[in-house]
């Protein structure tokens, strides 16, 4: 099981035992929040089954998704190396199962088998590359462009044709984009009347992979 996250994959199976023998598995029901933004935390998750989304938000219920995450997928790392509070919230769209690693089974991992912080450092070193990207994507993108990308991002070949492999509402759309669901809803609109995309029950299907940056 735990072979099956890339964080974990090319351990040998003595590492794979010593992480076995000191996490913890964690049952969260969907619609819960696993943490919160800000709380101070110290523990690493590894999602065995189920979906979570990371957000940030504000006191009045806005939210920006940064990220949907699934099975083989994992958080909480930087707290678990700086103790620090969470820079961002995680709660689940499906009952989820994780493995969790506290910061002292981490500390007592790394001292068994070492080469799991070199793992934890190339994972955040591509965390990293990943929120520059994005940051560049929304500095230097409107809005179509924006959700062009989005879509792009998350597309995966299914039964020979591309779609976007998470069934997204608009909203869930805008609050990953920093737009309206009422400007999503024009964008979407206007990308299947061009012929790019087709919407049906929540699945996009792309139908051409240069959707254009703009109306």
């Amino acid at each position: 099981m735990l072979r099956s996250i890339p964080l974990f994959k090319d351990l040998s199976d003595t590492d794979i035992a010593v992480i076995s023998d000191l996490a913890i598995d964690k049952n969260v029901a969907k619609g819960n929040v696993v943490l919160t933004e800000g709380e101070i935390g110290d523990s690493l998750y590894a999602i065995v089954s189920g979906r979570v989304k990371v957000f940030i938000g504000d006191e009045d219920g806005r939210e920006i998704i940064l990220k949907i995450l699934g099975p083989g997928d994992f958080f909480g790392e930087m707290s678990l190396i700086d103790s620090q509070p969470r820079s961002a919230s995680v709660s689940t769209l499906e009952n989820s199962v994780f493995k969790v690693l506290s910061h002292s089974a981490f500390e007592a991992s790394v001292e068994r088998a070492p080469r799991i912080a070199t793992l934890v450092m190339q994972a955040l070193a591509k965390r990293l590359r990943d929120a520059d990207r994005k940051i560049s994507t929304l500095a230097l993108m409107d809005v179509y462009g924006r959700v062009a990308n989005t879509l792009l991002e998350l597309a995966i070949t299914n039964n020979g044709k591309l779609v976007v492999g998470e069934k997204l509402s608009q909203q869930d759309i805008a609050n990953m984009v920093g737009a309206s669901r009422e400007m999503v809803n024009r964008i979407l609109k206007d990308l299947s009347d061009r012929g790019y995309i087709s919407v049906e029950a929540k699945t996009i299907t792309i139908h051409d992979e240069k959707l254009p940056p703009s109306f």
